[in-house]
Parts: C-alpha cells; structure tokens; sequence
C-alpha cells in the first residue's frame, strides 16, 4: 500500500481509538461526551473504515492493440460506512455430504470441495468476527425445508408478510420443451446425475461453521431478506457464501435482487468460490470475472482479512 494510504488508516484508527476511551469514561460517569456531530456526520463510534476494493474501468487506450489493458484495475482504499447499516450475509451455505454419498452430485458441482475448505479455514473466524462487532449477521438459505423451525426464519415471514405475485410466464411449445429436454439430457445435469443431486437437495442443511445462531435473521427470498434489511435499517449487504457468480448473483435474496430495492451489494473475496467450467477451473477465472463484476455492477470486494481486522474490539 501506498504511504498515504498507510496514513490514512493511521489517522482514522487514532481517532475510533480516542471515541472508543471517550465513550468508555462517559459511561463511567467521568467526563462528558464531545459536542454531537453536526447534521449529516455519523459518530466516530458509529462508522467502520473497511480497506474497500475497487475497479478502475477506465481509460481504455485505442493506441494499444487490446485498449482495455490501459485500465487501471484493482484498487484498494479505506473507506467510512455505517456501522448501523451494513450487514454481512451468509447465503447457500449447505452441507453437501460426501462424494460417496452423492457422486453425481459433485460431479457437477465440483466447487463443493472447494467451498468446504472456505468453510472449515474462513467461516469460522469470519463469523464470529462478525457476531462480536456490531455489524448484523444475516443468512439467505434455499432448498429443503432445514431452516424453516430457526426463530430468525419466522421472524422473517412475519415481517414480509404474503410474497409478492410469481412473475408472468410466456406459454412454451412442444419444440422447445424438446430442446430444453435435450439440454438437460446431454448439457447439465445429466440422466446419470440427476437421481444424486435430488438426494443431496432432501437431506440437505447448514454446516456446523455456518449454522444461525439465536434469532440471526433467516430469509429464503428477496421479499423476506428486505423485510429483515428494513427492519434493521440495513442498506449496505456483503455477502459470503457459494457461489459467487451464480446462486449470490441471481438466486433469490441475491445481489441482482436486492439492488432493484436500492441496497449496496458487496462481496468477501476469501470466503466465496465459482461455479468454474472446463477452460476456466484451473485459474479460477470465472471467480475472478465475478468479483470484477460485483465491483462494477453492485458495490465493493474486501479482503476477508483486512475486514476481520477493522471489525477487531480495539477499532471498535
């Protein structure tokens, strides 16, 4: 990192240092709190400085043979958000069982292995990190029906009320039902898969490392996740979970949901993986396209062990 930005960082981390003493002698009953922050400041207490980072798209040089490759990239900077109005989502975080149990599953999801290392190595640490800060905790779960007698789940049902009308659909015809049928015979998932990956789906639920604890906020869609973001004040998601390019982006509760409702969608970049294919697994390049595309699309990716450290009791 550069000079300045190291200044930078210094100069904030003093200053929630000083709040959090300030604050600790008021309650003490020994000195009063400083003047309020004028109008439109947020506390020292109440903002976080998160290492954020971001893409420069920009400025695509057409004297080069491949303009874009005078973009600027990846760029990291500390930036000030709400305490009060982020929050970190868990999304698809399931316990898959084993490849013994379900090979034909992860013959088509062989992200699995990867996700459970992010499990057992990120989650644990991340989570708590999490939980001992004041930022909210909350998981967006699908399939099965393992989450439905967690108290954060009925909250959310409560407060969302009637899901909204299914979209309209167009009436399908014989010829492209066929060819929908070839697709799922010769493309994904398969004949020979398919028996496995019902399996899996009915006896699915969360690993021990993300499973909700007390009333943590539960929503299976994007109508009860709004539901939890109101009730909280939230307008800022970073989510963790699988899989960054498919079920964070488009599944319901995910990033292309929730920004239609005006919330800043962000990412944790150690603890996510990608549905990869053939030409990109050994890279992980569709990991990588995703990321860049949640820092154009929606918000910000961080660095799981910088936000670790800006959620830290001492920066409190």
């Amino acid at each position: 990192m550069s000079p300045e930005y190291d200044k930078r960082i210094g100069r904030r981390d003093a200053l929630r240092r000083m709040g959090h003493a300030a604050l600790g002698a008021h309650l003490a009953g020994a000195v009063p709190l400083s003047t309020p922050p004028q109008q439109g400041e947020l506390p020292v207490m109440e903002s976080i400085v998160l290492p954020a980072c971001y893409y420069q798209h920009h400025d695509a040089d057409f004297a080069r043979d491949v303009p874009e490759e005078a973009f600027g990239g990846w760029q990291k900077e500390p930036l000030e958000f709400s305490r009060a109005h982020t929050a970190v989502v868990s999304m698809h975080a399931w316990d898959t069982g084993t490849f013994d149990e379900f090979p034909g599953w992860w013959r088509v999801v062989p992200y699995i292995p990867r996700a459970n290392a992010i499990l057992r190595d990120v989650y644990p640490r991340l989570l708590s990190a999490v939980r001992v800060s004041r930022l909210t905790l909350f998981h967006v779960v699908g399939g099965g029906d393992y989450y439905k007698n967690l108290p954060g789940y009925r909250r959310a049902v409560a407060l969302a009320g009637p899901p909204p009308p299914a979209p309209a659909k167009v009436t399908s015809d014989p010829l492209r039902d066929k060819a929908a049928e070839f697709k799922r015979i010769h493309g994904y998932p398969t004949e020979r898969n398919t028996d496995d990956i019902s399996r899996g789906f009915a006896q699915i639920d969360f690993p021990d490392e993300a499973r909700p604890l007390g009333d943590e906020g539960v929503a299976e869609n994007a109508h009860q996740l709004l539901a939890l973001c109101n009730e909280a004040g939230i307008n800022h998601l970073i989510y963790c979970g699988f899989a960054i390019n498919w079920c964070l982006l488009l599944s319901p509760g995910g990033m292309a949901d929730m920004t239609k409702h005006g919330i800043m969608c962000s990412a944790l970049r150690q603890a996510t993986t990608a549905v990869e294919n053939k030409e990109s697994a050994r890279a992980e390049m569709c990991k990588e396209l995703a990321l860049w595309r949640v820092a154009l699309a929606f918000g910000f990716v961080f660095d799981v062990d910088d936000f670790i450290a800006a959620l830290a009791p001492d920066r409190a």
